[in-house]
């Protein structure tokens, strides 16, 4: 099966930027609606943003200032900047497919297995 892959995290000082990215693991065809989550320690999964293949977004509310989404559809990868990064940003971020199809057949609800990101003060 495929999976999805994040790179870019690691540790930051607060105010930096940073920029993740999630790519399938091997040749897909297409894949749909794709987002980023995050889980910070003893926190709930949630919502960071997500991207449609013709270019729609979506933010959580706290983030949209700050985070960008964006998608390369021919590379089947979105990409998430981070900037003027703060502390509470700290979590483990998660790339997601809604559904994608491949050479192994459709799948659904796709996760990678995350990347993370420290803030340091």
């Amino acid at each position: 099966q495929v999976q999805l892959v994040e790179s870019g995290g690691g540790s930051v000082e607060a105010g930096g930027s940073m920029r993740l990215s999630c790519a399938p693991s091997q040749n897909i065809s297409s894949i749909s609606l794709m987002a980023w989550y995050r889980q910070a320690p003893g926190k709930q999964r949630e919502l960071v943003a997500e991207i449609d293949r013709d270019g729609w977004t979506q933010y959580a509310d706290s983030l949209r200032d700050r985070f960008y989404i964006a998608r390369d559809n021919a590379i089947h990868t979105i990409f998430l900047r981070m900037d003027s990064l703060k502390p509470e940003d700290t979590a483990i971020y998660y790339c997601h497919g809604d559904a994608l199809t491949s050479n192994w057949g459709p799948q659904k609800d796709i996760w990678g297995q995350g990347t993370q990101v420290i803030v340091s003060s």
